[in-house]
This record gives C-alpha cells, structure tokens and sequence, in this order.
C-alpha cells in the first residue's frame, strides 16, 4: 500500500487518558450488569498488513472468535473488517479473580489503493486468525523489463 502513517509517540498515551476520562461515565452501567466487566469495552484486534507483488494480505488476530461473529465489506475503496467478541456466560460458583481479555463489538477500516482488485477479495478464519487476500488488478502488477546492451 502506498499510504505511510507517521509515528506518534503520544497516540498510546492519549488513548489512555480517553479511558480514563470515559471510565466514570460508564460505570453506571457496569454497575448494572450492561458492561459485565471492564473487558466489554472498545477493542481493536492487532493486524499486519503485507503487500506483496500480485496481492495484499491482512493478518488479524481474533481469538476465540466464531465465523460468523465477523463481518467484511467494501463500500467503494474502504475496506472494513467488523464483529463481536462475546464474554462467555460466568457461572455463579466460580471466583474469578481477575478478568483481563477484552470483550465486545470491533471495527477496523483501511483505505483501499486503486491497485486492488474488490472483486477478487477472499478471506479465511483458521486457529484464531483471520486472514484476508487483496488480489491487484492485471495492469498493477510489475512488470519485468529487460534491458538490452548495445554494441
């Protein structure tokens, strides 16, 4: 892909104090069993995304996920990878001490580059991974040009 996102050494930083400051406006609801835990919050699943010569692979981690918990569309050059990850029923004789992974509804976008073929686009859910083919149209692929020496 073609687009470059610079560094910022802040982003983790501001999301953090984002939390922190939402945290007391949605404690009313966790109290009363909507948020079940602290995990139901926002989570984005961690990606890669390769390029390669005749197609772009994206890498999303999605543990304990369902197939059907998740969702893929294109709507003109934006590509979205969506779902659900749903906390599993607790059972009122287990003491649980500390409750960590994250729980709830994703949604991730990338901006599409021209190159992709959208009508080839194929993906597959194997051990917790989701893996998502871009093939590039014809014309983008490289080309190999020899060049000749004369004499």
């Amino acid at each position: 892909m073609t687009r470059i996102t610079r560094y910022d050494p802040f982003m983790k930083l501001q999301k953090e104090l984002d939390r922190l400051f939402r945290f007391p406006f949605d404690l009313p609801n966790i109290l009363e069993g909507e948020g079940e835990e602290l995990g139901i919050s926002e989570w984005y699943p961690r990606m890669d995304v390769v390029e390669k010569d005749k197609e772009i692979l994206i890498k999303m981690d999605l543990p304990g996920m369902e197939e059907k918990d998740i969702n893929i569309s294109v709507e003109g050059n934006i590509l979205t990878i969506s779902g659900e990850r749903k906390m599993e029923k607790k059972e009122e004789n287990e003491n649980y001490h500390r409750v960590e992974r994250l729980y709830g509804e994703f949604s991730r976008s990338l901006t599409l580059p021209n190159s992709v073929d959208v009508n080839k686009i194929n993906a597959k859910y194997k051990n917790g991974v989701l893996e998502v083919v871009l093939p590039k149209k014809e014309e983008a692929k490289p080309k190999k040009i020899t060049v000749k020496v004369e004499k």
